[in-house]
């Protein structure tokens, strides 16, 4: 009789530390395919499956990054500092999560990088939950070139559509010129206003606070546009 009892009782803990498991929404999310000088959201959708709030822990436990690449976790809009490989939030009954990422920036270095996170409610690291995610970098397509002088080659924006970030690369031959690329929505209100360094051959164009739609970016050469192309925005 207290064997069964026993037995009922260890089945009955285990089920109830089961319970308290999280489960990962897009837990088949397993493979990404990206190039260089690129950044990857990776998406960590966790849902708090009990009827109690959880306090759950979400951990990077594997993926050495190359010196030339960063990762970091983001909620939204709010990332910790790059290293820092450990994120906790307290998920309310039933509550999905769906704002939060893992953020790789994938350097100048091809190759393939295997991160490995577990997913665990406060202090039951043992019945962690395992996601593992392998991350193929390649080297970036060749972009066409949209407008060349005796004083600057400038390449096409990329990518395009963008979500968060895109990048312009360019040669500034004439360095006493002033070159900058300007982004404006489809009623000419400026969005953003970019230098293209002379000492510099890519520009970071930032399109985390720009909604989805439709948007033009012009070259001004010592303030006098020469070139004006399209940008797609999507979320």
């Amino acid at each position: 009789m207290r064997l069964r009892l026993t037995i009922a009782f260890v089945i009955l803990c285990s089920l109830n530390v089961l319970a308290q498991r999280p489960e990962l929404v897009n837990k088949a999310e397993t493979s990404y395919q990206t190039q260089l000088s690129q950044v990857l959201k990776i998406p960590l959708r966790i849902k708090n499956t009990t009827d109690k709030a959880q306090f759950y822990i979400i951990r990077k436990v594997q993926g050495d990054l190359g010196g030339t690449q960063k990762g970091y976790f983001c909620l939204d809009d709010n990332c910790l500092e790059p290293g820092m490989d450990e994120f906790s939030k307290r998920i309310e009954p039933g509550q999905t999560i769906s704002g939060l990422y893992y953020t790789l920036e994938t350097g100048l270095v091809t190759g393939q990088t295997n991160l490995k996170f577990e997913i665990f409610n406060r202090g039951h690291l043992t019945e962690a939950l395992e996601h593992n995610v392998n991350v193929f970098v390649e080297e970036r397509k060749e972009k066409s070139m949209v407008f060349q002088s005796k004083d600057i080659i400038i390449h096409d924006v990329y990518p395009n559509p963008v979500s968060d970030y895109a990048f312009i690369e360019y040669r500034l031959i004439n360095d006493a010129l002033k070159a900058n690329v300007v982004i404006h929505n489809i009623l000419g209100m400026p969005m953003g206003d970019y230098e293209l360094p002379a000492f510099e051959t890519s520009v970071k164009l930032f399109a985390q606070d720009l909604a989805p739609g439709v948007y033009f970016y012009t070259l001004y050469l010592d303030n006098d546009g020469v070139l004006t192309r399209k940008l797609i925005v999507r979320k």
